[in-house]
């Protein structure tokens, strides 16, 4: 705290600390936002495969390179939206935004990570090269092109999820259920437009500069396609969870149908809340979302065992 002339006394402004080199690589690779890739290990999941040889050390290794797939695509990503990143509330203290972290060592680390990821990809399986290539095809259009045309932007988010799936079975490798897709599909769909509909009240909100996307979306649109693809989510998840035989007599994978639908319904009452635009933020903030996660996971898990 500070004084001036007759006593009067200024509030001091407390600053955020500036991070050092290797806290601010740390920060721009965004680690909390690897749980996204867990996806992979999902997809072989529910095939039923993960008991299967060497199943478990190609998936993971699989979820480990869109890790470094993901991180270099954030690191490049960071260096274009430097500018627009600096006129939001929170990403405007991600390092390259931030002054934290040049340019050119961000994007070097970038080029690294995905090259890292790719080399990654074909020790796997020479395929899963082909499955790492289409998905930072898909990102890095979706910087340049996607992200400003409405709709396709939210189809583009929606399909990296889906690549992540499909990585899952390719590493494992076993074919998925088109159920099972449509379900990644379609809760997708509704992450991506949860993170509009919260952008747009956001920036409706705090009378901010919108992107421009977000010009050609309305409240009530958004709404319809979160509505719409939760629906359509619960419907496949349920036809995919009646496919399976009953397993020793107890019917597992129905079982997960309530903590799905739960899930779908917090998750659902978050954004419409405003909550939508870091979902690894829910995941790994609200309680009652953990706690159906939780209880969809250990009957998931025990319904995969009975399976095998």
């Amino acid at each position: 705290m500070s004084s001036l002339g007759g006593g009067t006394k200024l509030l001091e402004i407390t600053l955020p600390r500036r991070r050092s080199l290797i806290p601010a690589l740390i920060a721009t690779i965004r680690p909390r936002q690897w749980i996204k890739n867990g996806l992979v290990i999902a997809a072989a999941g529910a095939a039923g495969a993960l008991g299967h040889d060497d199943v478990p050390v190609r998936v993971t290794l699989a979820c480990a390179a869109f890790c470094l797939l993901a991180s270099g695509i954030y690191a490049i990503n960071d260096v274009r939206d430097a500018e627009e990143d600096r006129l939001h509330p929170r990403k405007r203290y991600r390092p390259v935004a931030a002054g934290e972290l040049a340019p050119a060592a961000a994007v070097g680390l970038g080029v690294a990570l995905m090259a890292a990821g790719l080399a990654l990809c074909v020790l796997v399986r020479p395929l899963l090269l082909l499955v790492g290539t289409g998905y930072l095809g898909l990102t890095l259009s979706y910087t340049l092109i996607w992200r400003h045309i409405v709709i396709l932007d939210v189809l583009a988010v929606a399909g990296g999820f889906v690549l992540r799936a499909v990585a899952g079975g390719v590493a494992a490798p076993v074919v998925l259920s088109r159920w099972f897709l449509l379900v990644v599909s379609a809760a997708a769909v509704l992450v991506a437009a949860g993170k509009r509909y919260a952008e747009l009240q956001r920036a409706v909100g705090e009378a901010a500069a919108r992107r421009r996307v977000l010009h050609s979306y309305d409240p009530w649109l958004l709404r319809l396609i979160l509505a719409g693809s939760a629906a359509v989510a619960m419907l496949a998840y349920c036809v995919w969870a009646f496919q399976l035989h009953v397993a020793h007599g107890v019917p597992w994978r129905p079982l997960t149908i309530a903590p799905f639908a739960a899930c779908l319904l917090r998750y659902g009452m978050l954004v419409r809340a405003g909550a939508g635009e870091a979902p690894e933020e829910l995941v790994l903030g609200d309680r009652p979302l953990q706690l159906a996660g939780l209880a969809w996971l250990v009957l998931f898990a025990l319904a995969v065992n009975a399976a095998s």
